[in-house]
């Protein structure tokens, strides 16, 4: 264990805050050439292989032929570390996420969230949620981009808490599948509250694309409990219970 925290702290670390600098500040630059998010995927991209290369994760997918490279998805995964974020953006599509709002305030920084294709999440306003989550349709339309969602609100560090509706919501308005994917192993790579990452296996499992052409958005109470459940089941995890602030929201 000794030898492992060691490893951690004099070499992975140190090598994650560099390449994330590094590759930062090229993403910032190509985002002024590049209006449509590509370049800066590209680089995102290089970026997460070389964070799971340093960190010594062996990475290996189940279900990749149900996805289609010049398709769109609403791609819906479960969150129990920051190593999820690399490891999806392996996944062969063109991928934008959803950041926290306050990002977006960043000068600079919040410009080329934007150029990239990124999107606000903004939970304090309903209205302002909603008008995002709208405008992640209209991208996902018109660019044929795809977007990964985290429906549980934050890493949990054990089983799977309550989805919120958004990925719902969001793959019925822009009428394109929502996908269930399982993520485990990232966990024990770098678990809650830690800075100790530790070579793991990690295995990204894709359920099957649940189709929304027809689906109307009250049903999007109903489509993310079906999804909660698909991804309990591709990562084998008992459905946490809502804590009583989840049941009030």
């Amino acid at each position: 264990m000794f030898l492992s925290r060691l490893r951690a702290y004099l070499f992975i670390d140190p090598a994650i805050v560099v390449a994330t600098l590094v590759l930062g500040l090229a993403s910032m630059f190509a985002s002024l050439f590049d209006s449509r998010g590509r370049t800066q995927h590209a680089i995102a991209r290089l970026w997460g292989r070389i964070l799971l290369a340093v960190s010594g994760a062996r990475v290996r997918f189940e279900g990749l032929e149900k996805l289609h490279q010049d398709a769109s998805y609403v791609l819906v995964a479960n969150h129990s570390s920051y190593m999820d974020t690399p490891v999806v953006l392996l996944l062969p599509l063109q991928i934008r996420f959803f950041a926290k709002s306050g990002l977006f305030k960043i000068p600079l920084l919040g410009g080329h969230l934007r150029r990239a294709g990124h999107l606000p999440v903004v939970r304090e306003n309903p209205r302002a949620s909603v008008k995002s989550l709208t405008e992640g349709a209209r991208l996902v339309r018109e660019r044929g981009v795809s977007v990964i969602l985290f429906p549980e609100g934050g890493r949990s560090p054990h089983g799977l808490r309550e989805f919120k509706e958004g990925a719902a919501y969001l793959a019925i308005k822009a009428g394109v599948p929502a996908v269930p994917i399982g993520i485990t192993g990232t966990r024990y790579m770098l678990p809650m509250g830690s800075a100790h990452v530790r070579p793991h296996e990690v295995t990204v499992r894709i359920g099957d694309p649940i189709f929304t052409t027809g689906m109307k958005l009250h049903a999007r109470g109903e489509l993310s409990q079906v999804l909660r459940q698909r991804v309990a089941g591709l990562i084998g995890a008992p459905l946490a219970e809502p804590s009583p602030s989840e049941r009030a929201m």
